[in-house]
């Protein structure tokens, strides 16, 4: 079970790519920095691969003014949530 932690945005498209043939069973996103905007509505496509184990980190969302614009498949954590996911998963990995 591996944390992947990404903060690039649906634009860069490689990225997205090499995540998805990374990502594995009890795999979870955490959308952090710039990859708050794959949590909105017009970023659905680059996440849908991961539905249902996707979120997005609040304090990043607030900074770039997005709050309250999430699609409604995505979960929003605090940085509670954030130490919360890294206490579940076994490793994490930062996609850059």
């Amino acid at each position: 079970m591996t944390l992947h932690l990404l903060n690039r945005s649906p634009q860069s498209e490689g990225v997205y790519r090499d995540l998805r043939e990374a990502f594995g069973d009890g795999d979870h996103l955490l959308l952090i920095e710039d990859g708050c905007y794959a949590a909105l509505s017009s970023g659905r496509d680059a996440v849908a691969a991961f539905a249902g184990r996707v979120s997005v980190l609040k304090e990043d969302l607030v900074s770039r003014g997005l709050e309250g614009r999430v699609d409604g498949a995505i979960e929003v954590v605090d940085m509670q949530g954030f130490v919360d996911l890294t206490e579940i998963h076994q490793r994490s990995v930062s996609w850059f």
